[in-house]
């Protein structure tokens, strides 16, 4: 009994402390209550944005697509006559001058036929000179020489002529094939790998290029565009050449700008495409012949138009959309229709209107009407994206 007694004292006095400290707790909420309920509702907090206001500028419109570059001429240099290669006068990837020496193939049974041709023609003038000489005295004899002597003579005379003029066809023919063992560059480019070594008998019959020349200065990118485009490009072709820029296949590098040269003459029916040719100066040789490249063809430029950052355009199932920010730094959506996008920029038909706000970031906490702090956003679209995120 006497132990039970101390154990029955820390029971009370533990009751008492915990009544004692709910006791505390409920007046203290309800003194809370009635100072909340004299203060009235809680204003909400204001949802931190981001906005860029709605312009009226210029707008470029491009077409975009994939393109394939092509050396503005390309020749696969072969030899015309037969021989074995003496020399070869390039190196592999070589910018090489129109005319410049090449190959060099043995020349010595071309030099031998040329030879054989001049000293034909040789002994046919001196023929036709023994010939003019013998016509002369026939000539000379008058009535004591017969006239059949006489053409007989004519005749030799015509006939040594005529062969002397063919001997110099067959020196042209053997100089020029005597030239042709000398192979030289027939354009200004590139030169590829070689397909042949020194030593090697090449033929004219044969397939086998010696080497292929690219040129690249300038240099040509093949592209397409959707067929209905096509009226627009054609009718911006009549005020001049369209400019076209290259970029790399990321479209992240802008690698050259350059003018539309030619559009095909048909449609592919099977794609619903058209073909097109830009042309490029290339000085600087980012292009290079083969590479497959981002293209963009400025088709024509809308003036004053409506343009918000691409942030401000958001989708739902029933369209697109954006937020403005009124006077009151509300939010306020507007159903939009944009035209053209590109760069991070785009085109609003309906909806919207030059110098009003539009949210380009935060839009995922606010709803129509909702209380917003405002910050003007980067011009870079990137920036702006991270910070939405």
């Amino acid at each position: 009994m006497k132990k039970s007694r101390p154990i029955l004292w820390l029971l009370t006095v533990a009751a008492v402390a915990t009544a004692g400290y709910y006791g505390w707790q409920t007046f203290r909420h309800g003194a809370g209550k009635a100072q909340t309920a004299q203060k009235g509702p809680t204003r909400p907090a204001a949802v931190p944005v981001s906005v860029s206001p709605v312009q009226k500028v210029d707008f470029p419109v491009y077409l975009t697509g994939l393109g394939t570059v092509q050396g503005f001429n390309t020749v696969q240099v072969r030899t015309r006559v037969d021989g074995q290669i003496d020399k070869l006068a390039f190196r592999e990837g070589q910018i090489v001058q129109q005319g410049e020496l090449l190959v060099s193939i043995d020349p010595r049974p071309y030099q031998a036929t040329l030879d054989q041709a001049k000293a034909k023609k040789a002994q046919d003038e001196a023929s036709l000179a023994n010939a003019n000489l013998e016509l002369q005295r026939a000539m000379k004899l008058g009535e004591f020489a017969t006239a059949q002597r006489v053409d007989t003579q004519r005749s030799t005379v015509a006939q040594l002529t005529a062969q002397i003029a063919a001997d110099e066809a067959a020196i042209a023919n053997a100089q020029t094939q005597l030239d042709y063992t000398q192979v030289k560059a027939p354009i200004t480019g590139v030169a590829g790998l070689r397909q042949v070594d020194v030593g090697n008998i090449v033929n004219a019959s044969t397939q086998t290029g010696i080497v292929t020349i690219s040129q690249v200065e300038p240099i040509a990118v093949i592209f397409t565009a959707p067929e209905d485009q096509l009226p627009y490009v054609s009718e911006g072709q009549k005020s001049g050449a369209l400019k076209v820029i290259a970029f790399t296949t990321d479209g992240k590098k802008t690698l050259a700008e350059g003018k539309l040269a030619v559009i095909n003459n048909q449609v592919d029916t099977s794609s619903g495409t058209i073909r097109l040719k830009a042309v490029f100066d290339n000085k600087e040789h980012t292009l290079w012949p083969g590479q497959s490249v981002s293209t963009r063809l400025l088709v024509r430029t809308l003036k004053d138009a409506t343009v918000v950052p691409d942030d401000a355009v958001q989708h739902s199932t029933n369209g697109l959309y954006a937020y403005t920010v009124n006077q009151d730094n509300k939010a306020e959506v507007h159903k939009v229709k944009v035209s053209y996008a590109i760069d991070g920029r785009s085109v609003i038909e309906e909806g919207l209107s030059p110098g009003q706000q539009v949210i380009v970031g935060g839009q995922f906490k606010v709803q129509p009407g909702s209380l917003v702090s405002t910050a003007v956003a980067s011009s870079d679209p990137a920036q702006n994206k991270v910070r939405q995120e």
